[in-house]
C-alpha cells in the first residue's frame, strides 16, 4: 500500500514512524514533511492546502491512503475534495468532511452542536462586530474569569482569559471592531471559566464505531510549574492518572457516546480522530473544546503506546470495519517532552544545527521544527523536537526523557523537567 501522510510537526513525525512499521506500507510519502520523517519516507514539498499539487501526487504516485495530519487542510475541505475528483474518488482520506471540521473551525458551530445533543460544556453566547454593544453589556453581569474564544482557527492563540471585566470589554473590541486575531474572530465565543484540570481524549471513529484511544495530558506554558506564556504545548503525559475507569466511564457515556450520535444524526460525514479537550470538574467531565485531528505533543505519547499495525488501523477506519478491530495498548507509561527554541514563543532564529540525535532503548526523538541543510539537520521552528520514554514508572519514564533531551544538542536550546510532575505519581 502507498500511503500519503500530511503535515510536517511532531505529531505527523510519530505517524510516520507507525505507519513505517507496518508491513503493508509499501511506500510513504510526507508532504511537506521534515527532517525526523525523511528516516520513514520521501518528504515531498507540497503544501498541506495545495489540493492540486497533492492530487497530481496521489495520481504520480498510484496512492492508496491519505492521513491527515493537521486541522488546517480538513477545515478547508480536503476530504470533499477527493469525494468530488472522479480521479481521487477511490482514495480514502482519513479525516472529517467540510462539515465535519467546522466541529474544530468554527467555536460557535461546535458549542451549539453541545448544546443541540446535550453535551456537558461551559455556558456560552456568541457575538459579531455587528452586535459589539450587546456582547459588553453582556460582559458586565459574567462572572469572572472571563472566557474569550475566537469562532476560527488562530493557530492556538484565539482564546483569552480575563481576570477582570475591564479587560474582557477590551479583549471583546480589540477582537471584534480590530480583528485582532483576522478572520478568525468574526464571530468570539464568550464562555464560563470551568476550574479544574485539564486532560484531553482521543477517539478514532470509522463513522459508525468507535474506538477511545488512551488519555492524555499536555502543558502549554513555556516555564515550569506552568508559569509564563502559552505555547503549542511543552510536553505530555500518558495515561492520565486521575481518568480512571470510573471517569472515563463518564466521558463515554456523557460526550464520546452522544458526540458519535450527533455526527450519525446529522448525516455529518466523520472518519477520522476525534480529539475532546475536556476539563475535569470535581470529578466530572465537561467538553473545552474539540479537535478534528490529534494533538501534539499528546500524539507523540498516545501514538507510542498503541501497538496495533497502524496501517491495518486506518484501513479499517477506511473500511468501515474498524469494530472488527481490537485495540492494543502498551501497559507502560509515557512522557513526552519538547525542546524549543531559545526565544520561544517569542521571536526565535532558525537554522541552528542539531547534535547528538542517538534515541535511547524504550525512547523516541520526533522531530517538529527541523530541515535537512548542507547534510545537517538544523532547527526551522519554535518547536524543534520532541522526545518520548516508555517505562512502567511514570517517574523514569520522565527521567529519562529529560536525559534524552539533554542529550540533544542546539544553540539556545530549552526544555520543561516538570512535565507531568503536577501530577502525584511523577513526584
Amino acid at each position: 500500500m502507498n500511503i500519503l501522510l500530511l503535515g510536517s510537526g511532531g505529531r505527523e513525525s510519530a505517524f510516520a514512524m507507525k505507519l513505517a512499521e507496518s508491513k503493508s506500507c509499501e511506500k510513504l510519502f510526507i508532504a511537506p514533511g521534515n527532517a525526523g520523517t525523511s528516516a520513514f519516507g520521501t518528504n515531498v514539498n507540497i503544501s498541506v492546502n495545495d489540493f492540486a499539487a497533492i492530487k497530481s501526487l496521489c495520481i504520480a504516485q498510484d496512492i492508496n491512503l491519505v492521513l491527515v495530519g493537521p486541522e488546517d487542510p480538513l477545515v478547508n475541505g480536503i476530504v470533499d475534495f477527493f469525494a468530488d475528483d472522479e480521479e481521487l474518488v477511490h482514495i480514502p482520506v482519513i479525516g472529517p468532511s467540510k462539515e465535519g471540521a467546522q466541529l474544530e473551525g468554527s467555536k460557535d458551530f461546535s458549542k451549539r452542536f453541545m448544546q443541540r445533543h446535550a453535551i456537558p460544556t461551559a455556558a456560552y453566547e456568541t457575538f459579531t462586530k455587528e452586535d459589539l454593544d450587546k456582547g459588553l453589556a453582556y460582559l458586565e453581569n459574567h462572572s469572572l474569569p472571563i472566557v474569550l474564544k475566537a469562532d476560527g482557527l488562530a493557530a492556538g492563540k484565539g482564546v483569552l482569559i480575563c481576570n477582570s471585566t475591564e479587560e474582557a470589554k477590551q479583549e471583546l473590541t480589540l477582537m471584534l471592531a480590530e480583528a485582532k486575531f483576522g478572520q478568525a474572530s468574526q464571530k468570539v465565543v464568550i464562555e464560563e471559566f470551568l476550574a479544574g484540570i485539564e486532560l484531553s481524549v482521543f477517539v478514532l471513529t470509522d463513522g459508525f464505531s468507535y474506538k477511545i484511544l488512551p488519555s492524555a495530558k499536555d502543558y502549554k506554558r513555556i516555564g515550569e510549574a506552568d508559569t509564563g506564556l502559552n505555547t503549542g504545548g511543552m510536553g505530555s503525559i500518558s495515561p492520565v492518572p486521575f481518568a480512571d475507569e470510573t471517569f472515563l466511564q463518564k466521558v463515554e457515556e456523557r460526550i464520546v457516546i452522544p458526540s458519535m450520535e450527533g455526527l450519525a444524526a446529522e448525516n455529518i460525514d466523520y472518519k477520522g480522530f476525534l480529539f475532546i479537550g475536556l476539563m475535569n470538574v470535581a470529578g466530572e467531565p465537561m467538553v473545552i473544546e474539540y479537535n478534528v485531528r490529534m494533538g501534539d505533543p499528546e500524539t507523540e505519547s498516545v501514538i507510542s503506546r498503541i501497538q496495533n499495525d497502524f496501517v491495518e488501523l486506518m484501513h479499517a477506519v477506511a473500511d468501515e470495519r474498524l469494530e472488527s478491530q481490537k485495540l492494543l495498548i502498551d501497559p507502560r507509561h509515557a512522557a513526552t517532552v519538547m525542546l524549543v527554541a531559545g526565544g520561544y514563543p517569542g521571536d526565535y532564529e532558525k537554522g541552528k544545527v542539531i547534535t547528538h540525535l542517538t534515541p535511547m532503548e524504550d525512547a523516541f526523538i520526533f522531530h517538529a521544527g527541523t530541515k535537512l541543510e548542507n547534510e545537517n539537520v538544523v532547527t526551522n521552528g519554535g518547536r524543534v523536537i520532541a522526545v518520548t520514554a516508555l517505562d512502567h514508572d511514570p517517574k523514569i519514564a520522565l527521567e529519562n526523557a529529560n536525559a534524552l533531551a539533554n542529550q540533544i544538542q542546539f544553540e539556545g536550546k530549552y526544555f520543561r523537567t516538570d512535565i507531568g510532575k503536577d501530577l502525584a505519581i511523577y513526584r
